[in-house]
Parts: structure tokens; C-alpha cells; sequence
């Protein structure tokens, strides 16, 4: 890395999280220059949302350090809009994630829309995401990113991607030394349904209902960032801002495109 960075980190976990731990230290392994902006509360499964109708509030903890009341998306957009307004950041870490941001997940994660709005903003963004519980009773091997990480989005800076392309970086659950390698992934797809509601009932009798997930081995093929996690492996893999899929937009194209609109 010729040109020194300034690394905006944030996370969808919370100011408090031990994963913004975890990325601190991977930044200022990169740098010196590295600032905080994170949600005052946890805000796992927000996406990419904004807060439309409440006001945000900023609060300055320390020197370089700042909790929103908001979102992830509502993070990167204060820092870049108002903290670091006059020196903009040169690369945006989210995360770490306290769990993996694999196949279907990506449509639901707050770390990704982390990355995802500072892609947007035209800022080289990467999330990063630490999976966990494989084994039952070990606990969250934050080390694994935090030794891992490093040396990996230093290659990635230098290398370079795209504007419109964010970078999704997952941690398997293993010590540093038994990490197996790294993979340059696609997003997979579970071949089972994780998703779990839960029905309980209050002290006055009234249902309320809990969103989780299980965790369910699949079945995923070779080549995608399930594949890698299940192995031990790194898994990084580019995702496109731009949704459209350009298969079924040339053969709508074909088929529809001579329609006349009623």
C-alpha cells in the first residue's frame, strides 16, 4: 500500500460489540488513521435500512470514536457526511460480525449494508464476519480475523476491485493456525430452511414471537463461501451493487419487448 489509509470502521452489532474490537485491531494494523462510527444499539438484520422518520443523535465518546442512534447504513453516512466530512475515508471495515454473512444472509445483514452504503458512496468498502459455534462450548475465535485479517485486505487494497463492488469477507470458526486457506467464493444458497419462529406467551397471557436461526449443516458445492466456511477456509467473495440480472433481462427483452402498453 503506497498511499496511507483512513479506515472508517463500523458494525451492525453495537458500539459496545466485542467484534468492533476485533476490527479496530485489524485496522490499526493497516493504519493509524482509523475511526469509529457505530450504532449506539445492536442492530443485527437492519440491511439496508435508513432512519426516515426519527431524528439521529451523534455522540462523541472519544477522540475518533462516535455512536449513532441508527443504523449501519445511518453510520456511514454520518461519518461520511459529517465527522470525516473535510478528510473522507479511503477504505470502510464493517463488522466484525458475530456470526457468518454467507449465502442467504446477505440480504438481511446490517455488516453488509455497512459496506454496501460506503460502496455506494464510492468508497472501497469490505465486511468482515466471524462464524462461530461449529463446535459446541468453544467460544467466538475473534482471534481468527483479527491474526487473518490483515495481511488479506492489504493484498485486497492493492490488488483493487471495482466502485460498484463491495467485498464480503467471512472467518471460519478456527484458531488462526488452522485456518485451511482462502477461497475466492460465490455467494451460496442453503439447501435448507434455517429460519425459526418461536411462539411464547407474557405474564398477562399474550403471545409475542421470537425470529432466529438454526444451525444447520447443508449440503453447498464447491466453490461458494458456505463451501469455504465448512472447510475452515476464508471465504471472500465480490458482491454487485446492481441487482439486475442480465440473463433474464435480455430474454424479457426478447420476449416482452414488442409488447405495445395497453
Amino acid at each position: 500500500m503506497t498511499k496511507k489509509l483512513r479506515i472508517l470502521v463500523t458494525n451492525d452489532d453495537g458500539i459496545h460489540a466485542p467484534g468492533l474490537v476485533a476490527a479496530e485491531k485489524i485496522a490499526r494494523a493497516l493504519t493509524d488513521d482509523v475511526w469509529i462510527v457505530a450504532p449506539e444499539t445492536e442492530q443485527s438484520g437492519a440491511s439496508h435500512s435508513l432512519t426516515l422518520t426519527l431524528p439521529l443523535r451523534l455522540r462523541e465518546i472519544e477522540k475518533h470514536r462516535f455512536a449513532v442512534t441508527g443504523t449501519p447504513t445511518d453510520c456511514v453516512m454520518m461519518a461520511c457526511a459529517q465527522v470525516m466530512k473535510d478528510h473522507p475515508p479511503t477504505l470502510i471495515l464493517s463488522g466484525v460480525n458475530r456470526g457468518s454473512n454467507i449465502a442467504d444472509d446477505v440480504t438481511y445483514s446490517g455488516t453488509i449494508a455497512g459496506a454496501m452504503e460506503g460502496c455506494a458512496l464510492g468508497i472501497p468498502s469490505i465486511a468482515l464476519s466471524q462464524s462461530y459455534g461449529w463446535t459446541e462450548g468453544d467460544p467466538i475465535r475473534w482471534e481468527c480475523g483479527e491474526v487473518q485479517g490483515p495481511p488479506l485486505i492489504k493484498k485486497l487494497v492493492e490488488v483493487g476491485w471495482p466502485d460498484d463492488v463491495l467485498i464480503n469477507i467471512n472467518f471460519p470458526d478456527a484458531k488462526p493456525e488452522d485456518v485451511k486457506g482462502i477461497d475466492i467464493a460465490s455467494q451460496g444458497k442453503r439447501d435448507l430452511q434455517t429460519a425459526a419462529l418461536e411462539r411464547r406467551v407474557d405474564a398477562r397471557g399474550n403471545p409475542y414471537f421470537w425470529i432466529g436461526f438454526k444451525r444447520v449443516r447443508s449440503n453447498p458445492p464447491a466453490g461458494t463461501d458456505l463451501h469455504a466456511i465448512y472447510n475452515r477456509r476464508i471465504a471472500v467473495t465480490p458482491l454487485h451493487l446492481n441487482l439486475t440480472e442480465h440473463k433474464v433481462l435480455a430474454t424479457l427483452k426478447e420476449k416482452l419487448g414488442t409488447i405495445a402498453p395497453v
